[in-house]
Parts: structure tokens; C-alpha cells; sequence
């Protein structure tokens, strides 16, 4: 199975909206439709803060990949945060987030991003193997904080 990757853009939204519900229902994130097309539309129109990806084919798209982006003097540059990784539950386990996650750090490294960052729910042992098997390593001094606006 490919896990080709495709720059969605705004004819995309209606397809990645379906996708986006589902794994924020899978997780618990609370968000109505409304906030997240606002949220959605601007990555998709072009944004230069980040960008999502499709991944496999264009019409039943396998899932999805959300990226975002900032500058870091700590990694020397651009960097880049996954905000959001999903692959539909049918067609886990079979080696798509992997090839994601191996494939799109190269291609970003070559753009010129320093550093590619996620967050893990602490709990999902299984999910951190996958990133620990992707190059991702815990950083043990910090602790990812947040603080709604």
C-alpha cells in the first residue's frame, strides 16, 4: 500500500473534514465543525504557516497529515511541528504512518526545515514505538505546555 503524498487544497476540504472528524472524535478533541473548517481553510489557501498533506489516493484518501511551521535559534532555523498525523483505522498496521513519517522528514530536510517536532499522548505506548522507530527521540528536560488564547 502507498502512502503517497498529496498537497490538499481548498477542493479538498470537504474530503479532509470527514477525515478530521473522525480522529478527533477517536481522540476526544472537542471542535464543531465551524472552528474546524476556520482552522482547516487557511492551510489549504496557502498559508505559509503550515500546510496538510493527503495520503494515498486522491479521491479515498487513506488519511491525513498536518503540518505546521515556526523558527527555532535552539535547532538553527525553520522547524516544524506534525500537529496532527491520522491513517483510517482499516488500514492501519500496514506501514503508511511509518513510510509517512520516514519519507516526508526528508523531503522537508531538503526544504530547509532543522527540526520536525510531535507530541505522544503519554499513555499510547504503541504510537510512541512507531515515532521511536521514525527517528523521533523524547526530549527528557521539557515537557510540551500550552495555553489556550
Amino acid at each position: 500500500m502507498s502512502a503517497a503524498l498529496r498537497l490538499a487544497r481548498p477542493d479538498d476540504l470537504d474530503r479532509l473534514m470527514g477525515l478530521v472528524s473522525a480522529f478527533h472524535a477517536e481522540t476526544g478533541i472537542e471542535q464543531d465543525a465551524d472552528q474546524r473548517r476556520e482552522a482547516l481553510l487557511p492551510l489549504l489557501e496557502g498559508i505559509p504557516h503550515g500546510c496538510v498533506y493527503l495520503i494515498g489516493p486522491g479521491r479515498a484518501p487513506l488519511g491525513y497529515i498536518v503540518l505546521t511551521f515556526g523558527w527555532s535559534v535552539e535547532f538553527g532555523g525553520m522547524d516544524g511541528f506534525i500537529d496532527e498525523i491520522y491513517i483510517r483505522p482499516a488500514v492501519r498496521k500496514r506501514g503508511i504512518a511509518t513510510e509517512v513519517l520516514q519519507d516526508l522528514p526528508k523531503a522537508l530536510a531538503e526544504a530547509g526545515l532543522t527540526a520536525l517536532h510531535l507530541e505522544v499522548d503519554r499513555e499510547d505506548e504503541a504510537t510512541q514505538r512507531l515515532y521511536l522507530r521514525s527517528g523521533f527521540k523524547p526530549r527528557d528536560r521539557y515537557t510540551l505546555m500550552s495555553r489556550p488564547l
